[in-house]
């Protein structure tokens, strides 16, 4: 049943996925609005509730999250209020026409090969804090399959230090099993959205391993047994 409902899901999002990149291309002022209705029509398409626990940093300027599906994305763009800008890698805006979903909203794109890349990160994460845009990573880098945080990569680190940033950490659970794209399956779930305590960012003391640390014990608390 799971990959049946994936097979009628996953289509109808990539149509209008393409369809959404036109209408942001020819309605950029309303950027923002498209991206959260395309949101929560497809969290709804699919079965997904979503439960909040704890209290977001509303004026936060770095949204820091565990990354297991796309429906990661999805989720905060229908419950985050700000127009977030996505830090994402270049492979993905290199994707033939679908690169397109980070080009057209303007979200920053990390080209990691490029020793030049971090000047133009930090760059790029000034331009959208000053344009009212909270910036938003995966300090992970990459999908996890849901069972456990991946060790932490320092991008994060670096933009909070270099631009003083206010720190949000999230954790997510449940979005693999929502849309799991590996394994080609889509579920009906509850996808619980776990507001951590904000922190400040000082130099003087590890505030990026604690971050890691809480949201570990964050994960593991509040994950679903299923995922055992």
């Amino acid at each position: 049943m799971a990959k049946i409902r994936f097979f009628l899901v996953f289509p109808i999002m990539m149509i209008t996925a393409l369809i959404g990149i036109v209408l942001m291309y020819i309605f950029r002022s309303h950027n923002h609005f498209l991206r959260k209705s395309w949101s929560k029509f497809h969290l709804k398409l699919m079965g997904a509730d979503i439960h909040i626990i704890g209290t977001p940093q509303a004026n936060a300027d770095l949204l820091i999250l565990n990354h297991q599906s796309l429906v990661d994305i999805m989720v905060m763009e229908s419950i985050w209020d700000r127009d977030i800008a996505w830090i994402a890698k270049k492979e993905i805006a290199d994707l033939p026409v679908m690169g397109h979903i980070l080009k057209a909203p303007k979200m920053i794109i990390v080209d990691r090969e490029n020793k030049k890349g971090l000047i133009k990160l930090i760059h790029d994460s000034k331009d959208r804090i000053d344009s009212d845009r909270p910036l938003a990573i995966f300090p992970e880098g990459t999908r996890g399959k849901g069972k456990k945080l991946k060790k932490f990569k320092s991008g994060a680190k670096i933009i909070a230090q270099k631009l003083d940033l206010k720190i949000q950490p999230i954790i997510l659970t449940n979005t693999r099993r929502v849309l799991d794209s590996h394994k080609f399956e889509a579920n009906k779930e509850t996808i619980k959205v776990v507001y951590l305590d904000p922190i400040e960012v000082n130099s003087e003391y590890d505030w990026f391993g604690i971050v890691e640390e809480k949201m570990n014990l964050a994960f593991r608390e509040h994950k679903s047994l299923r995922d055992y």
